[in-house]
């Protein structure tokens, strides 16, 4: 299996008192833009969940509100949402990982199980073609990223 290790950020790399385009690294989400507003929900938290714990630095610090009560962090880089077909999704995801960028996928098997491990032999037994991707999340370089995805529209 192909996957890619992303140098994420470092401490003192993390600048969330600047705006999102001048961090060093893009992160999207793509979603297949035939699905329910249900299902491209559910896609697009799901390989966002897969991508943030893999990438050092990605969520920014928690904080307190005005009671004192606190807050988890969130992507402090930013992350845009965007929609495509799924022939593009399928085709970007291959080019991500060609340039070898971090690209969590879900396929659709994973929303027709209720069994995680189901959904694993389902996943084994299937060729990478025919995998039926619902979403792609890539994170990267910001100049590489931008280049498969600059086409795209933001998901309405």
């Amino acid at each position: 299996m192909e996957t890619y290790e992303i140098q994420g950020y470092t401490p003192d790399e993390m600048s969330t008192g600047e705006r999102t385009g001048t961090a060093k690294l893009k992160w999207v989400v793509i979603v297949d833009k035939a699905l329910s507003p249900g299902q491209a929900v559910n896609a697009a938290v799901c390989v966002s969940a897969a991508t943030a714990p893999a990438v050092a630095g990605l969520l920014g610090p928690g904080g307190p509100d005005a009671t004192g009560q606190a807050h988890a962090g969130l992507p402090w880089a930013g992350c845009s949402i965007l929609a495509a077909t799924a022939d593009e999704l399928a085709a970007i995801r291959q080019q991500a990982l060609e340039r070898q960028l971090l690209a969590a996928d879900m396929p659709a098997a994973a929303q027709a199980t209720r069994v995680y491990d189901d959904y694993l032999r389902e996943l084994a037994k299937t060729d990478p073609a025919d995998l039926d991707l619902l979403a792609v999340s890539l994170i990267g370089p910001r100049n590489r990223v931008a280049k498969l995805v600059r086409r795209l529209e933001l998901l309405p």
